[in-house]
Order: C-alpha cells, then sequence, then structure tokens
C-alpha cells in the first residue's frame, strides 16, 4: 500500500486541552510516525505519514479533535515533501 505524507495545522481550541497528548495516542494507535506540536499563534502543526486508510482514519479524528476538550474550528493539511524519517510519533514544542 502506498503511503501518505501530510502537514497538518489546526486552531480553535487545540492548547491547553491534552490535543497534542492525544493526537499521539490516535497516531500510536493507527501506526502513525511524524510529530505534533504548539504553535505561538495558538493553532497546532501536525507532521503525519503512514498508510492511506490509517491516514484517512487520522485525519478524520484530528478534525472531529482527539479530546473530548478541545475543538478544531480551522483545518489545512498539505503534502508533506520530502518526507522524513520519523521513527514513532513525538509530541514536540
Amino acid at each position: 500500500m502506498a503511503e501518505q505524507a501530510l502537514t497538518i495545522r489546526v486552531a480553535g481550541r487545540v492548547q491547553g486541552v491534552g490535543f497534542r497528548w492525544a493526537t499521539k495516542m490516535v497516531a500510536d494507535r493507527l501506526q502513525i510516525r511524524g510529530d505534533v506540536a504548539n504553535q505561538a499563534d495558538g493553532s497546532v502543526i501536525i507532521h503525519a505519514v503512514g498508510q492511506r486508510p490509517a491516514m484517512i482514519a487520522f485525519v478524520q479524528e484530528i478534525k472531529q479533535s482527539p479530546t473530548k476538550f478541545g475543538q478544531v474550528s480551522t483545518y489545512e493539511a498539505k503534502d508533506l515533501d520530502p518526507v522524513p524519517a520519523y521513527d514513532g510519533f513525538a509530541v514536540v514544542g
């Protein structure tokens, strides 16, 4: 199967609500590699690499917020190229 690699930016109630750690739990469950980081503007950036079916499920969960305390109001995604050699999924920044 083909892999998909995305850079995702989400905004809304995504900082201070456990969003990054919940994103990591979803990524680990779906075997997605990459990282997630808070941004100074209040948004969150996610770099995600995985098999296409897993990535579809990952994106759906992110759009709905992986934590019940969060709320995604803006979602933007673009292809991640070149694809970094991620080993697992990390919470950074």
